[in-house]
């Protein structure tokens, strides 16, 4: 917004806006979370997010304190007095950050008012029977209402505000069209319409530029909310996105190209286990092997020292998450290693949260049955301990040793035997652990049909789809996430629509492998550091380049390769794969936040830089990453800097735009197809660009390792 130039922009306040604040929804959540350490080590009590006030999640995460700054004491104050409820407190996470949360129930009685106001003033519609909407808009005035008082009673230093995602965009027009002096950012963490168009069968991002935005839009039923959206991108003085690949999915969709790019970090020291890590992957494999028996029973064919844990997980995104590519890699998979007779097994999890009734009758069976297994022999063991040593102990010379027939009672071996007729088993391991809502037409379990993955003892693949979060209290698989994953020997990642991706990054800082692809944040970021990143266990599948028969064929040499290492080449990997965690840092990767305020105070407060020229904060300047201490000769820096956006901009000449800055080399150029062919509404080069009303108030923006380990 238009600064007056009068404001300290050494020493200014940064809020931060965002619907899961101390709200647990998705994976802005973790963003906030893992980053707040950092920035509150930089702002300390300067540092505030706002965000709506969850009574059941606050009460928990949120210890109520007295502000101290005399100006958000006064616009708390000057708020309750209109009847606008608020809490103030200490956010109960690592860096313990100050939260100030907003009653949004307590905003509804002008709900009507503003919606007329946004429409007068922005041109941006509301449906009245949109109650996320209705949520946004209130939220938005508030947080507008707020920060209008706060810069009343603050009038020395300049103030920053970051939203993250539409639902906290409302305000970001609204500061610009009352001049409120503050300084804006928006960062879109995935475009609402790019989400919407990737759940079809849509070839997106070769067809991006064609896409009529409101049309789409419109046909979805969220034009409302793209309007938004689209709004304050074309009002926040900084855009940015969490990866060069939706920097360019957002420059067509939004109709703006990124002032930056804000990769999202991991606070490594919650998974830093420095020397520990591959004892701690032993033991977390021991459980998984404790799941896999029961399980498997009495189809346990398989050599546990010989067999290896794949897994996929996240949101049941079906086509964007990658995993009807990741069942069809590994029904090939499981024809390859038959054919070449392969003598591992791989066991793959599909983890993804869905719709469920109980847990399977089989799968509970399994582990009682092992459990019981163990128990018996444990007793068994325990009676032949304690009667060898009483016999050792009356033993004299000339005497016969205790054979195993005066150990082992009678009772003892009838118990055993019915423990081990219980083991017999005359139908094939279930694929899933739960009893579905809808098991017919589920899409997962659809595929591992369809591909025929039904745990056969002559399958070298088995599966096991686990539809739920995994926590340490279920009584199947008893294991929290980070342990699970620990355990695990390769995560398969394969999307096709992922602005960023914590699943391979949490992997990566664990130590362990993943397999990612070129058209999801992560991928492109570590391709972009690293060359030959496949030493690195990083394993990045073509999707963007190669057509899908080729890219589940790439995937499944990928899995297959894997498979032949040996158990010492596996070790090694994963010692390489867990050096590059200083890279995923927020140490290292808020950096990037700091560049965006930066330029955010540059162009809100001009007069206050003694340079008239803005500097190029995130340009494409060679880079070479530092090796990692004891790194192996093999993998190598990339020498200048490649991004997504080199994937995703082979067509970008039909309609002159570009993505130079993103990128230091052009990819050959493509032949031009003679048409295109699908059932979506296009525009060709000759139409004007179509978008919402609300950009007619927007100014134009500025275009010691040890190799020892288990496995």
């Amino acid at each position: 917004m238009a600064g007056t130039g009068t404001r300290d922009v050494q020493n200014h306040a940064l809020f931060e806006v965002a619907t899961e604040v101390a709200n647990r929804v998705g994976g802005i959540y973790s963003v906030l979370k893992s980053k707040a350490q950092v920035t509150t080590a930089e702002y300390g009590a300067a540092y505030t997010l706002l965000g709506p006030w969850n009574r059941a999640s606050a009460a928990v995460e949120v210890e109520p304190i007295e502000p101290k700054d005399p100006a958000l004491l006064a616009t708390i104050k000057s708020m309750d007095d209109r009847g606008i409820k608020t809490l103030y407190g200490r956010w109960l996470i690592d860096g313990a950050p100050r939260v100030l949360l907003f009653d949004t129930g307590t905003g509804y009685r002008w709900l009507d008012e503003w919606k007329g106001d946004l429409w007068s003033s922005t041109g941006i519609p509301s449906p009245p029977g949109d109650s996320e909407t209705n949520e946004a808009i209130v939220f938005g005035y508030l947080i507008a209402w707020f920060l209008g008082e706060y810069v009343y009673h603050e009038k020395k230093r300049a103030v920053i505000v970051q939203f993250h995602e539409w639902l906290a965009g409302v305000a970001v027009p609204l500061c610009k069209k009352r001049r409120i002096d503050v300084t804006t950012i928006f960062t879109t963490h995935a475009t609402l319409l790019g989400r919407y168009l990737c759940a079809g069968s849509v070839d997106f991002y070769n067809n991006l530029q064609y896409f009529d935005v409101d049309a789409e839009a419109g046909k979805r039923g969220i034009y409302h909310r793209y309007c938004i959206e689209r709004a304050a991108t074309h009002a926040a003085d900084v855009f940015t996105t969490v990866s060069h690949i939706t920097a360019y999915e957002s420059e067509h969709l939004l109709k703006r190209k990124p002032d930056g790019v804000l990769p999202n970090g991991l606070n490594v020291k919650k998974f830093s286990a420095t020397h520990e890590f591959q004892n701690l992957h032993q033991q977390a494999k021991v459980k998984i092997n404790d799941f896999v028996r029961g399980h498997f029973y009495g189809h346990n064919d398989f050599d546990p020292e010989n067999t290896l844990y794949f897994f996929t997980a996240g949101r049941y995104e079906y086509r964007n998450k990658g995993v009807d590519m990741f069942i069809e890699s590994l029904a090939r998979l499981n024809h390859k290693m038959k054919n070449e007779n392969s003598n591992m097994t791989v066991v793959a999890f599909i983890i993804l949260p869905a719709q469920t009734t109980s847990l399977s009758v089989d799968s509970l069976k399994g582990q009682a049955v092992i459990k019981s297994l163990h128990d018996t022999v444990n007793n068994i063991a325990s009676n032949v301990a304690k009667k060898l040593f009483e016999r050792s102990l009356t033993w004299t010379e000339g005497s016969e040793l205790p054979e195993d027939k005066d150990l082992i009672t009678p009772a003892d071996k009838i118990l055993l035997r019915r423990r081990l007729f219980a083991m017999k088993r005359h139908n094939l391991p279930p694929i899933v652990t739960h009893n579905m809502v809808n098991d017919a037409e589920d899409p997962v379990l659809a595929q591992l049909r369809r591909c025929q993955l039904f745990n056969h003892p002559s399958d070298r693949v088995k599966v096991v789809f686990h539809p739920e979060f995994l926590n340490s209290a279920n009584p199947v698989l008893p294991m929290d996430y980070d342990d699970f994953v620990r355990g695990t020997h390769l995560g398969v990642f394969s999307s096709y629509y992922e602005p960023w991706g914590y699943t391979p990054a949490e992997c990566t800082v664990m130590g362990v492998p993943s397999i990612t692809t070129n058209l999801s944040g992560f991928g492109c970021y570590m391709e972009e550091l690293i060359e030959n990143a496949q030493d690195y266990g990083i394993y990045i599948v073509d999707r963007r380049m190669k057509g899908v028969d080729d890219s589940v064929n790439q995937l499944v040499d990928y899995m297959f390769d894997f498979t032949r290492k040996s158990k010492r080449q596996r070790i090694n990997q994963r010692n390489r794969t867990e050096r590059l965690s200083d890279l995923l840092d927020w140490k290292r990767m808020g950096l990037e936040y700091v560049k965006a305020r930066q330029l955010a105070l540059r162009r809100a407060y001009p007069a206050a830089f003694e340079d008239d020229d803005e500097p190029d904060f995130f340009g494409s300047q060679e880079v070479k990453i530092s090796r990692p201490l004891s790194e192996p000769g093999s993998p190598r820096d990339r020498s200048g800097m490649m991004t997504p956006g080199d994937f995703a901009s082979l067509q970008e000449g039909r309609e002159g735009l570009t993505t130079e800055d993103y990128i230091a080399w052009k990819l050959p150029e493509e032949e031009e197809a003679d048409d295109f062919s699908f059932p979506l509404t296009l525009k060709t080069k000759s139409k004007p660009n179509s978008g919402a009303n609300t950009p007619t108030m927007s100014s134009t923006p500025n275009t010691t390792n040890a190799t020892n380990g288990t496995d």
